[in-house]
């Protein structure tokens, strides 16, 4: 890509699609195209094959997705696998039939074998049962990887697919009901510290281990990787580390400046054990993640005061 490069960002208002945004931005890319989802219906083949026919973009990010927690994928199995399916398939295939000279395909680590080794290598995939719970969203994202592989042996396109770890950030879900654990917990302690609580209540035992990786580290490796990085083989995004839960509310708790106690529910599942990628192919391939926990932590939780805690109030 060279800062004249049309580039579309598909997906772009969601954590993820905005931090791509953001950095191509910082990076003096200007011609980007983007459309709301109400602009553009991405499930709509005729809208997307309209789009691409006026637009031709030259590379594509694929970061648009239905995405969800455990209650959302157990409740909305048809639509997480039927939305996604039709939006990884539109896209592809209006990129191919419009010329776009490459395509990055953002899947999930829901991808791996629930009970695979840790740390999850690439080449786990399709070795195992998936995780039950997100299995139509992992099905349908497995799908998106393949479809990219296919086009490559059979047109000749380029078209790579990344897997990055669980992510944090500026546009992030701070919903209780339906938001990932790192930003639920910066909504929790927060509203303890205005509401002189007691303690924090967190779910489990806190002995779990996750990776986090800032939105913006991913959009970087993204960037580096439409740039540098062409093959059929997924590559993972992460940090390569990871932290229990208990440790991950400590920081949270001096980043927000709460000073009650932390409880932990052990009546509450604690989840897999475990969940840490392998990121040697991305370290070999020359990019490495910069952003600190601690320092990411203190980014999202400013953001979140800024823009989400004074829409929640």
């Amino acid at each position: 890509m060279n800062n004249k490069s049309k580039i579309y960002v598909a997906g772009h208002r969601g954590l993820v699609g905005s931090a791509i945004v953001r950095m191509l931005n910082k990076k003096g890319y200007k011609n980007i195209v983007f459309r709301t989802s109400k602009e553009l219906d991405l499930r709509d083949k005729f809208a997307v094959d309209s789009f691409f026919a006026e637009e031709k973009p030259e590379f594509v990010f694929l970061a648009a997705a239905k995405v969800g927690g455990i209650v959302a994928n157990n409740q909305y199995p048809a639509d997480f696998i039927r939305d996604n399916l039709l939006i990884q398939t539109n896209i592809i295939d209006a990129a191919y039939r419009n010329n776009v000279k490459k395509l990055l395909f953002l899947g999930s680590t829901c991808i791996y074998p629930k009970l695979a080794p840790q740390p999850l290598k690439e080449e786990y995939l399709l070795t195992g049962l998936l995780e039950p719970t997100n299995e139509p969203y992992a099905i349908a994202k497995i799908a998106g990887i393949k479809m990219c592989e296919s086009y490559n042996r059979q047109y000749g396109t380029e078209y790579i697919s990344v897997m990055p770890t669980n992510l944090y950030g500026e546009n992030d879900n701070f919903d209780l009901h339906t938001s990932h654990v790192l930003p639920a917990l910066i909504r929790k302690f927060h509203e303890a510290k205005e509401n002189n609580a007691e303690f924090v209540e967190v779910w489990g035992t806190g002995t779990p281990k996750r990776e986090f990786l800032y939105a913006d580290d991913l959009a970087d490796a993204c960037i580096y990787l439409m740039n540098n990085y062409t093959g059929n083989e997924i590559v993972n995004i992460g940090v390569g580390e990871d932290i229990s839960i208990k440790e991950l509310a400590g920081k949270i708790k001096k980043v927000v400046g709460y000073t009650g106690e932390i409880k932990f529910d052990t009546t509450k599942p604690d989840g897999t054990p475990r969940k840490l990628v392998d990121v040697k192919k991305l370290n070999l391939l020359g990019w490495r993640a910069t952003t600190t926990l601690d320092d990411g932590l203190e980014k999202a939780y400013n953001w979140f005061i800024e823009n989400e805690f004074t829409k929640i109030n």
